[in-house]
């Protein structure tokens, strides 16, 4: 009768080790992808803020006010109304 605890009692034992030593492993491999995704993560770094370009100018001639364009990327934002009046004195 104690042929079968014993048997019993050390399989157990040897299942609870090999769990053990698994689960390690398990944990040092995700501890290594995520020191690789950490070099080689991009999200993290700085965000660039954008640059002013010079994409036309703006002429007065009597009541009219007229643009010239340099560059027809911002003709499209122009048309809709969406951009910002600032004075350069006030820089």
């Amino acid at each position: 009768m104690l042929v079968p605890f014993g048997i019993l009692l050390t399989l157990v034992v040897y299942l609870i080790f090999t769990r053990t030593k698994h689960e390690k492993d398990v944990v040092d491999v995700y501890e290594k992808k995520f020191e690789e995704w950490k070099k080689f993560n991009t999200t993290t770094s700085k965000e660039v803020a954008p640059s002013k370009i010079l994409v036309g100018l703006v002429y007065k001639t009597g009541y009219k006010v007229g643009v010239e364009l340099l560059d027809e990327s911002a003709k499209a934002q122009l048309e809709k109304g969406k951009f910002e009046i600032s004075n350069i004195k006030d820089k």
